[in-house]
């Protein structure tokens, strides 16, 4: 009888087997998706980085530009006096209209 007892074992340790092995399915499935989510997390901060680093760029290039620009100093005078404004603001105003001191005023009463 103890041959009968012996495929009664061998039976319980292939259901138990079987228990471990989808088990260890679900075990290594979640790292995967981990590995998976943790992939995708790496690449949308590299592609958030990549937009970040043009559009400091773009702003870089676009201060060149402005600076690149002739304005007047009467001009600069008169707005700062006449609208009450800081100096800066006066010449940023004034190159972003290309020196146009009638836009730049228009601009800024908008």
């Amino acid at each position: 009888m103890e041959g009968g007892e012996e495929g009664v074992d061998n039976i319980v340790d292939s259901k138990d087997l079987q228990k471990q092995t989808k088990a260890f399915d679900k075990l290594t499935d979640r790292v995967e998706d981990r590995q998976l989510d943790s992939t995708r997390v790496q690449e949308a901060m590299a592609s958030i980085s990549a937009s970040k680093e043009a559009d400091i760029q773009a702003a870089r290039l676009r201060e060149r530009e402005l600076a690149a620009i002739k304005i007047n100093a009467a001009d600069v005078d008169i707005i700062c006096n006449e609208l009450e404004l800081d100096k800066k603001l006066a010449e940023r105003t004034l190159r972003e209209h290309k020196g146009d001191a009638v836009a730049a005023i228009r601009s800024l009463l908008h």
